[in-house]
């Protein structure tokens, strides 16, 4: 596995697998109606790339598939980290992981872990601050907020 710095050619790549993600991975999790609102298949790419060249942004790669990626703001905040749905429990997350918090001069790094991503970032010495219920479109989406 080869772990590099974002390009925007990535950006669409990366926008579905977000969207396979969520809708496979965070079912087990969140309903349909959750996902949908998660993960709604019309991303802006531009607002994506953007954010995405603004933070440090990595991509996870093996046998030349994009396999994830991860973006960490300049103040520690962990904001997007997705493992590819075929890829799962590879150690990939970790490695993206790794190299985020490699980047950050900060004491602490924050996220706001979905309930599939909670266990992980507890692993990685993470703890609940709290939980929250983030509404979008009148639907209720629960995650953590995390810090290390």
């Amino acid at each position: 596995m080869i772990i590099r710095k974002y390009k925007p050619l990535d950006c669409m790549v990366l926008a579905e697998l977000f969207y396979n993600t969520v809708h496979l991975v965070n079912a087990k999790d969140y309903t349909e109606e959750q996902l949908n609102v998660w993960a709604t298949g019309s991303i802006d790419l531009k607002e994506w790339n953007k954010s995405f060249l603004e933070h440090f942004t990595v991509v996870a790669i093996e046998d030349n598939v994009i396999v994830g990626f991860g973006d960490i703001d300049n103040n520690g905040y962990l904001d997007r980290l997705f493992v590819h749905k075929d890829y799962q429990n590879k150690g990939i997350a970790t490695a993206i992981c790794d190299e985020l918090e490699k980047y950050v001069c900060t004491d602490k790094i924050s996220t706001h872990a979905s309930i599939t991503a909670k266990p992980f970032f507890e692993k990685r010495g993470y703890k609940v601050i709290k939980e929250q219920q983030i509404e979008r479109k009148g639907i209720i989406l629960i995650n953590y907020v995390m810090e290390k």
